[in-house]
């Protein structure tokens, strides 16, 4: 046999060795993968729901003596998505309140187990940086730990009342006890598994108060600037203009910052209603105790949809309608509870007389406010299979608070162009692989990376991440 002969033996052999391990290092990197897609929980890898960036010039929190800490957070997604915290296993938190419209309902009023819904759902952005401390369009629950067990209590909604021939909350937590999920994921949070509703509502709680929208391009021009009140380099002339509208009081402004507080938007304490008195689904009944708004930031979503119909009783569908009517508020009789910045020097409901150029200029600022992250993020998004199953993976048990698990944050995801990687980790290699197990991105980082997708094809990608301690985890990301 000539030289040349053994040569080519070895290559061929060397060939075959090199798409050996190849083959078995993708199965591998696969099966790691869709361990990952098939393990909603791991609780080895919890998302950041206690340390996000939160900007420099927000000053409100209405946390008190319930901080966000992930293991309790996690706890508290599965408790909003779940439909067994429904008499009839039909409807969950998230039911009236979807992650792709800001954590709200399309529909005026909410279906729940028995009937519909008497206001509409309200949008849950930024629920954590409100002036308000109280909750529901009428305040009527004192702290969103209360809020947060209300609906599942009521008849009509989740049905957990205790009248009517419903069962009760206590019955409730007894079902959950006999959902292993459910020991696991409350001896991960709380160190024991009992369950109460005093520990639902603190974990729902934080899970909701975790959801934070600043990513808007109000939020890129305030950084730059560090001045509401000068004009936002990122703004076009009709946005700034709308942004001054929206700050200064009448007559040379329309005084909207009155009551709607920047840089959280968020309602003014002590506000009456707006002028707004009719109730949904029931045509001629007056209600004047609606006095709670949500914050005003992502009213439509990033494709520029109205997220849902506006005020408690879902009347508008526009952004201009709003303005329209805060521009003539019209006069009602019975109403003796209109909030007094909505009055004129005589005492009757404002007219502003805004020009058309002035309203299309409030539009557009409003839109400036909406965000993107909090549309896709998935560590605010349903954990459960479609048919209802979930799993749960990993867990070192210990009180809740210690935060002892590392976190890993991949962020929007389903993403359009860049995603950012956070972890606990230090110093760090990600390496993005295509579902053929070629590897298209490559990134060291320390505590995050950013990955540029733009130019990648829309599927599903693997997210390999290497710690210096030769740690691996294997993380999913959507490129749409």
């Amino acid at each position: 046999m000539t030289i040349s002969a053994i040569s080519n033996i070895k290559m061929n052999y060397l060939r075959l060795r090199f798409m050996k391990n190849k083959i078995v290092g993708f199965i591998i990197l696969l099966g790691l993968g869709w361990v990952f897609l098939s393990a909603t929980i791991d609780l080895d890898n919890l998302f950041n729901y206690a340390n996000q960036d939160i900007p420099d010039y927000i000053s409100h929190d209405n946390t008190e003596d319930n901080p966000i800490n992930d293991r309790t957070a996690t706890l508290g997604r599965v408790l909003f998505y779940d439909k067994s915290l429904s008499s009839n296993g039909t409807i969950a938190c998230a039911s009236c309140h979807l992650q792709e419209r800001a954590f709200s309902d399309p529909n005026i009023q909410s279906a729940g187990v028995n009937g519909l819904t008497g206001r509409h759902s309200m949008r849950l952005v930024n629920p954590r940086f409100g002036r308000e401390k109280k909750f529901f369009w009428d305040e009527r629950a004192t702290t969103l730990e209360e809020q947060t067990t209300m609906p599942i209590k009521d008849h009509i909604e989740m049905g957990f009342s205790g009248t009517n021939g419903d069962l009760t909350i206590n019955d409730l937590t007894a079902q959950l006890e006999e959902l292993d999920y459910y020991n696991t994921l409350f001896e991960f949070a709380y160190g024991d598994t009992e369950i109460t509703e005093n520990r639902i509502q603190l974990a729902l709680a934080q899970f909701i108060r975790s959801i934070q929208s600043f990513d808007s391009r109000f939020d890129e021009g305030l950084v730059q600037v560090a001045n509401i009140s000068v004009p936002f380099p990122n703004f076009t002339l009709e946005e700034n203009n709308g942004k001054e509208l929206f700050i200064n009081t009448p007559p040379e402004g329309a005084g909207c910052a009155d009551c709607h507080i920047p840089p959280e938007f968020s309602i003014h304490i002590g506000s009456f209603n707006n002028g707004v008195i009719t109730v949904a689904g029931m045509p001629g009944e007056i209600d004047l105790t609606n006095t709670r708004a949500p914050s005003l930031r992502d009213l439509e979503n990033p494709d520029g949809t109205l997220n849902t119909p506006l005020m408690h009783d879902g009347s508008f569908t526009s952004i201009l309608q709003v303005i329209n009517h805060y521009d003539s508020i019209p006069f009602h009789p019975e109403n003796n509870l209109l909030d007094a910045r909505l009055l004129d020097n005589n005492g009757n409901p404002q007219q502003l007389h805004l020009t058309e150029d002035q309203k299309q200029a409030l539009v557009a600022f409003l839109r400036t406010l909406t965000s993107e992250d909090m549309y896709t993020n998935e560590k605010w998004s349903d954990p459960f299979d479609p048919d209802g199953s979930i799993t749960i993976i990993g867990g070192t048990l210990g009180i809740s608070g210690q935060n002892l698990s590392p976190f890993i944050s991949i962020s929007p995801n389903p993403v359009r162009t860049v995603a950012q990687v956070e972890t606990s980790f230090g110093e760090f290699i990600v390496n993005v692989f295509d579902v053929s197990g070629k590897m298209v991105l490559r990134k060291e980082g320390d505590g995050s990376v950013i990955l540029n997708m733009t130019d990648l094809n829309s599927g599903l990608y693997f997210i390999r991440i290497s710690t210096s301690e030769g740690k691996n985890f294997t993380k999913r990301i959507i490129k749409r």
